[in-house]
């Protein structure tokens, strides 16, 4: 590997890694691959070069990145196999070895990428990012070259993030790296908030940063640019992005409202979480976005990071009402059905509630045709009402219909002071059986403007 690396191309490290070829270098390590002769596979194994090797916290830097990536088992981060140090105590790392590129590479030979594919790529990284932040830990280095497109068996391919060197764990101290090298992280990508002070950030600076990135992708340049870093500072701290709509038409104004509220300066006016950032994307996104949203969803839920399943918003799009539908969203008169069992529940309990009145009223000395009358009737408003909003079911009946019965019935008469009541309890004859009694006879029924005329009882026949 010459001046790359600490090993030659052939040379066997830690008893079992046989180095084949360099994959990349950064600042303070090297990425090779290497065949694992135990169990004749390729590995990816990462070294610090030997200056930074030296320095014990940018060991603790390494050290935490692959704690980090441990954590997250999620398909798009790349797995960790095995974590140790060199006899010369350089610490080292392995990992599943990818075949692909990352998606700076993508951009430098595309270009501007097709918007379901930019949109696709981001959700996919919002998912590894979901499964951080649940664990605790904040990436803070998110960039297009950390987005790697790994190649899949059968030829398509899909996002790994890499490089969780810089990431913050919640709630843990923190250690001084910057006065290793400066400013943590890539200001290109990085929020407002993490520039002014790297240690006092949360999850919502890596939101920012899926925003940079995605705004990129699409524009094939950053949000933020200058010809200096105090220049790009400013920036960032000052400035809004560049529109995306000049450099990009096809983008719906709906999908820039979403990247103008990931790049909000104000992190409390930013999407709070990477579900309400997919929520908001995935509608620009292929058909398999709806998957890597529920699966988004989830994984914050079961986290403790997302409330509930209620709590979830389906994901909308302005562009049509038939993009709601397709999303899930509830068809034309669905709730009226659900809700429609209810009602009739309701207007079966408001007949069963007439029928009673009516046998009573009977029982009672009502008269006949004013209960079959007051009945039909009843049964007319409830057969109507089938299909309205439950209610209480002695409002199915008007109050002007239901009067005339109660007017003709009177109060029902006291058992204990009638005599010949059909409801009074004891025995009336010597045999001790129910004396026969007949139906009192009716009240009747008032005419308008003629008086009641009460016969008076007929006398006793003589003895």
């Amino acid at each position: 590997m010459g001046k790359e690396g600490p090993f030659e191309v052939g040379e066997v490290v830690a008893g079992k890694y046989r180095i084949e070829r360099v994959l990349g270098a950064g600042g303070m390590g090297v990425v090779v691959a290497a065949t694992d002769q135990t169990l004749d596979r390729l590995v990816a194994i990462k070294f610090l070069l030997p200056d930074w090797a030296a320095q014990p916290i940018a060991a603790q830097r390494f050290t935490r990145e692959a704690r980090a990536a441990a954590k997250i088992q999620s398909e798009h981060v790349a797995r960790v196999i095995d974590v140790s140090t060199l006899e010369n105590g350089s610490p080292y790392m392995v990992m599943e070895h990818l075949e692909g590129g990352d998606l700076a590479q993508e951009l430098r030979s595309k270009g501007q990428l097709p918007i379901e594919d930019a949109v696709m790529y981001v959700l996919e990284a919002c998912e590894a990012i979901a499964e951080a932040h649940v664990a605790g830990i904040v990436h803070r280095d998110l960039k297009p070259a950390n987005l790697f497109l790994a190649e899949r068996a059968d030829g398509t391919r899909t996002v790994k993030v890499l490089d969780f060197g810089i990431s913050k764990s919640t709630g843990a101290t923190e250690p001084a790296l910057t006065k290793t090298g400066g400013m943590m992280g890539s200001p290109l990508y990085m929020s407002p908030e993490q520039m002014r002070s790297s240690k006092d950030v949360d999850h919502r600076t890596d939101i920012w940063s899926l925003g940079a990135i995605l705004h990129e992708l699409l524009t094939a340049s950053p949000p933020f640019n200058a010809d200096s870093m105090s220049g790009l500072v400013a920036a960032v701290l000052e400035k809004k992005p560049a529109p995306i709509r000049e450099a990009r038409p096809d983008v719906p104004v709906e999908l820039e409202n979403v990247l103008d509220d990931a790049l909000n300066k104000d992190r409390e006016h930013r999407h709070q979480n990477v579900s309400e950032l997919a929520q908001a994307l995935a509608p620009f996104g292929p058909a398999a976005a709806r998957v890597s949203l529920e699966r988004i969803q989830r994984v914050l839920e079961r986290g403790g990071l997302l409330a509930t399943p209620s709590a979830r918003v389906e994901p909308e799009s302005s562009a049509s009402a038939s993009t709601n539908a397709s999303w899930g969203g509830t068809a034309p008169g669905e709730l009226s059905r659900k809700k429609r069992p209810r009602t009739t529940m309701w207007a079966v309990a408001g007949v069963g509630g007439v029928a009673v009145v009516a046998i009573l009223f009977v029982a009672f000395g009502g008269g006949s045709s004013d209960v079959t009358e007051s009945v039909g009737s009843s049964s007319a408003v409830t057969a109507e009402t089938l299909d309205a909003p439950a209610q209480d079911p002695r409002e199915h009946a008007p109050a002007e219909e239901v009067a005339p019965v109660v007017s003709a019935a009177g109060t029902l008469p006291d058992a204990a002071a009638d005599p010949t009541s059909p409801v009074r309890s004891g025995k009336d004859g010597p045999s001790g059986e129910r004396k026969p009694t007949s139906p009192k006879p009716a009240a009747p029924k008032p005419v308008a403007g003629k008086p009641i005329v009460r016969k008076p009882p007929a006398p006793a026949p003589a003895p």
